[in-house]
């Protein structure tokens, strides 16, 4: 294969031609392989995207100062950089939620009774309610007294 590019494809140029092909195929490999079987926290994926940008930059740098060569190989480890911090950002954890996502204390039931059912005052919600429904009583609106 690579004899058919050296054919067609100048070697000044079938360099920049692998070099393509290969970072496809990262890219390729990092949308459609398993997943990892762990998460990786947030602070780590950012960190890695971070790096693929500083990367660039180098690769910009490069490029304005005609280092050709030096540029598309600092672009090619930021896009792998990138492709990796993709591949890890579809990691699958223990659930799909974020950790603390149920921990909402609102919901937290009263401690059963020893039979296992909640205990509830009757009586003193009979005497709550009277006593806000007499605080709360008024005259009906259009009604002359």
């Amino acid at each position: 294969m690579i004899a058919a590019i050296a054919m067609f494809v100048p070697p000044t140029q079938a360099w920049k031609l692998v070099l393509a092909v290969v970072l496809g195929v990262a890219i390729l490999v990092s949308a459609s392989a398993r997943a990892p079987q762990r998460t990786v926290p947030g602070s780590e994926l950012r960190r890695l995207v971070a790096s693929a940008l500083l990367l660039y930059a180098v690769g910009a740098l490069a490029s304005m100062r005609h280092h050709t060569a030096l540029a598309a190989l600092v672009y090619a480890a930021g896009i792998s950089v990138c492709a990796f911090a993709a591949w890890l950002s579809r990691g699958r954890g223990d659930s799909e939620d974020p950790p603390g996502w149920d921990d909402d204390p609102s919901d937290e039931q009263p401690p059963p009774e020893p039979d296992g059912m909640p205990r509830f005052d009757w009586p003193a919600f009979e005497r709550e309610l009277r006593a806000y429904a007499a605080r709360r009583e008024r005259d009906p609106i259009g009604v002359d007294g």
